[in-house]
């Protein structure tokens, strides 16, 4: 059970980080042209648009920072189990 268990959790490892750049990317354009389309809006409610395309922004950064320090949380992850 353990080995199959252990080749799922591979899997669905492997798939987020083969998708993370990409959702990563997409995040940042919609952040941008959200904050583009905000420019249009009316004063009330601009600033709700504007603090989504920023969250967008973020979100698309973040996800871009975990999915670089990948490797290195697996091998420290790695070393400290051994």
């Amino acid at each position: 059970m353990a080995i199959g268990l252990e080749t799922t959790i591979t899997n669905i490892g492997s798939f987020l980080q083969s998708i993370a750049p990409t959702v990563s990317i997409i995040l940042i354009i919609l952040g941008g042209l959200t904050y583009g389309l905000a420019q249009m809006r009316p004063p009330e409610s601009r600033g709700k648009w504007q603090t989504t395309a920023i969250n967008l922004v973020i979100g698309g950064i973040i996800i871009g920072a975990i999915v670089g320090a990948a490797g290195l949380i697996q091998e420290t992850s790695e070393n400290l189990l051994k």
